[in-house]
């Protein structure tokens, strides 16, 4: 029988707040919808990411893996190959950051509308 106390993220003290933080970030999205077609090599993510600098991809990386959400192989080669893969649990959090990605296509200009007549007013 479990005594830990129910997930509420409304909660200060929840720690789901910081699972929120971790897939709520732009980075990790982009990051993980990447990943979601394959695995990459570091230079490939850097490629694929438009802006995002080297330090918060390596940031972002280790947070996925400690996350459980992306391993990190590194193969015995010369010179070294490291790629990243996602996880079981980080291949099932893609299909909600899928439609994310989904609904932000097909609404942007709604969202880039109102923002303008918020910011006419």
């Amino acid at each position: 029988m479990s005594t830990a106390p129910a997930a509420d993220p409304f909660s200060a003290e929840c720690p789901t707040r910081s699972v929120l933080d971790r897939i709520g970030d732009r980075w990790t999205v982009l990051v993980l919808l990447l990943l979601a077609r394959r695995s990459h090599r570091f230079t490939e993510l850097a490629r694929g990411i438009e802006g995002i600098s080297p330090k918060v991809l390596t940031q972002t990386l280790r947070a996925l893996e400690r996350d459980g959400l992306a391993t990190r192989e590194v193969f015995a080669e010369v010179p070294p190959r490291v790629e990243y893969t996602l996880t079981d649990l980080g291949r099932s959090l893609v299909e909600a950051v899928a439609a994310l990605e989904a609904w932000t296509r097909g609404h942007f200009d709604e969202v880039l509308a109102a923002r303008a007549a918020y910011d006419a007013r």
